[in-house]
């Protein structure tokens, strides 16, 4: 396809230098966060976001993702392709210019350059990734030309050479991750997908492929959604809760020159899912627009609630968290001159984001209410029974906790407690059911070891309210166990043990209940986690005997590798349905 007139204008003059890329490989942290797994994708990201900008901007239909094998990335769209004429300032390609200079791009410069708005920063994004790719390949499709440049740790090869011709126009970037740099370089497939879908649903229209050419994981995604984040909403509220009301909460407008789109609704749960956006950049700590958002719908459902009744005279308003229980909410807001704090972009600090949110959702919200009177008296009916019961819970809590239901108790009689009273000595073990726990403590080190065995899943603390929570057994038995008390009155020094190992069986219940302390351990005993005090045991499931030798296999694929070590042995296997089918011995050799 060729390209119109109007897309000649984005040339080399519109790509402006800031400073140098040198910094990049010193500290890579502060350019993609860390250089753990999350700043490994982050080189994807930065490269996609120049694509999903081409997107935004009105030329571009199509961005294609491939995991390559080795460890390689390609990202390919067919947007105006990046300039390659010579730069006034560098003397370089505008292409090298982009890939080898930090804070180079299309996007600094206001209406006159490239974009109105932006995600990605033409040239911070990319020059960071080609800073931290062992080898990046460039290949721009433009005016019926094919344009290439590779290279090094950031360093250019050869300068930019034409070596073909194509009716196509766009943008591939190939890059190959610096393993000095990453403590892994294996991208997850599934962390791919969630983002690039998500981007997907972020621009209408957009399609956005995903082909997984490795040999064990290939496979093959596409996305569009033509109703953006009208579909996005749909998608997060799939398989869960009952919908509080039938009508999508939506309003899509401008507001002093920032784009504004929101969608929301309420089911019939207690957690709220807030997603932000700032021109496509997932805001994971909020920020302006958030907080205009918010304060904009506790404002309105106060004054409605008050105009029909439901709030009388001198009653409590309803607070920001009764408001937003049940919720499900995406916010984007596009927006010339984003201020975002850090590079990783996590929070947008524009004030006027704020202002503008806040306008728009006061005014649009009150006519949701208006035009849609059922919905509208669902959702107040639920907002004030969430008040209710956060009022209830709230002095059921402290009740609770005055009464001292943690306080001055006896350990629980069926915690075998080590005899050591150093914490940095004594490990607990929480164990599932009585037999794993018998097993156990017979096979336990006395001095150090503590068991305690849980009967059954304990309550999921996800959909439960702390006072709810207190009153279950065996919750109450691990809290006191542990010493550390919960809520208000919690205090890490106190806690009894610098070992907490969760050792349940290795099918799907043991998961189940694994992934229900889990969730109890990160809402209400986050420091014990962050400690580096929590601990999983990983019991074997197989018992491969073979004459007087026994090996053990944590998984099939072991097991097999077991067998074959054994060749054409008589073998006995014993597969462990469960840890209190181990003898002591056993417990103790593989798992304690």
């Amino acid at each position: 396809m060729k390209e119109k007139s109007k897309e000649n204008s984005y040339s080399a003059k519109d790509i402006q230098v800031l400073e140098g890329l040198d910094p990049v490989r010193k500290r890579p942290g502060m350019y993609i966060g860390s250089t753990g797994i999350s700043g490994l994708h982050h080189l994807i990201w930065e490269i996609v976001d120049n694509s999903v900008d081409e997107a935004m901007a009105g030329h571009a239909k199509n961005i294609e993702v491939r995991l390559l094998k080795d460890g390689m990335v390609s990202v390919e769209d067919d947007g105006r392709g990046i300039p390659v004429d010579l730069h006034p300032k560098t003397k370089v390609s505008a292409l090298e210019t982009v890939l080898t200079v930090l804070h180079a791009g299309g996007k600094f410069g206001g209406d006159a350059s490239g974009y109105k708005v932006s995600g990605g920063l033409h040239g911070v994004g990319a020059s960071v990734t080609n800073a931290l790719s062992t080898w990046l390949k460039a290949e721009v499709y433009r005016d019926g030309e094919i344009y290439t440049q590779e290279y090094k740790i950031g360093k250019p090869q050869f300068k930019v050479k034409k070596i073909g011709k194509t009716d196509k126009h766009g943008t591939k970037i190939t890059f190959s991750p610096d393993q000095t740099i990453f403590s892994e370089t294996k991208f997850n497939r599934k962390t791919v997908i969630d983002h690039l879908r998500q981007q997907a649903f972020l621009v209408k229209g957009l399609r956005i492929v995903i082909i997984d050419e490795n040999e064990e994981t290939s496979a093959y995604y596409a996305f569009q959604f033509d109703n953006g984040i009208k579909s996005f909403i749909e998608y997060l509220a799939e398989g869960g809760d009952k919908r509080t009301h039938d009508e999508l909460f939506y309003a899509s407008k401008e507001e002093q020159a920032i784009g504004i789109e929101v969608a929301m609704l309420y089911n019939e749960g207690i957690d709220t899912k807030e997603y932000s956006f700032a021109n496509n950049i997932h805001t994971t700590e909020g920020g302006m627009h958030l907080t205009g958002f918010r304060s904009a719908v506790t404002r309105t459902i106060n004054d409605w609630a008050r105009e029909k009744e439901y709030i009388k005279g001198k009653e409590e308003n309803l607070t920001g968290d009764d408001v937003r229980e049940g919720t499900i909410v995406v916010l984007s807001v596009k927006i010339r001159e984003p201020q975002f704090e850090g590079q990783t972009k996590a929070k947008l600090g524009n004030p006027e984001a704020r202002t503008a949110v806040e306008s728009v959702v006061s005014s649009t919200f009150k006519e949701f209410l208006e035009r849609n009177q059922q919905d509208a008296k669902r959702i107040v009916e639920k907002v004030i029974l969430a008040a209710k019961a956060r009022a209830a819970a709230k002095a059921a809590k402290e009740t609770v906790l005055r009464k001292g239901v943690l306080d001055g108790l006896t350990l629980p009689g069926k915690l075998a407690d080590c005899e050591s009273k150093k914490a940095e000595d004594s490990e607990l073990f929480i164990v599932e059911g009585d037999s794993a726990g018998g097993s156990a403590k017979q096979a336990r080190n006395r001095k150090t070891q503590a068991i305690l065995p849980l009967r059954g899943k304990i309550l999921n603390v996800e959909k439960s309210r702390i006072d709810k929570m207190l009153l279950n057994k065996e919750i109450r038995s691990l809290v006191i166990a542990l010493g550390t008390a919960i809520s208000d009155q919690f205090d890490i020094t106190k806690i009894r043990y610098h070992k907490l190992i969760l050792m349940t069986d290795a099918d799907v219940d043991g998961a189940h209940i694994r992934t229900l302390l889990l969730t109890l351990l990160y809402r209400y005993f986050l420091p014990v986690i962050n400690s580096g005090y929590l601990y999983i045991a990983e019991p074997p499931l197989y018992k491969i005997g073979a004459g007087k030798t026994a090996k053990y296999a944590y998984s099939d694929a072991e097991k097999e590798k077991i067998l074959k070590g054994f060749g054409e042995q008589n073998v006995n296997i014993q597969r462990y349905k469960g840890l209190g089918e181990m003898n002591p011995d056993q417990l103790w050799e593989t798992t304690m």
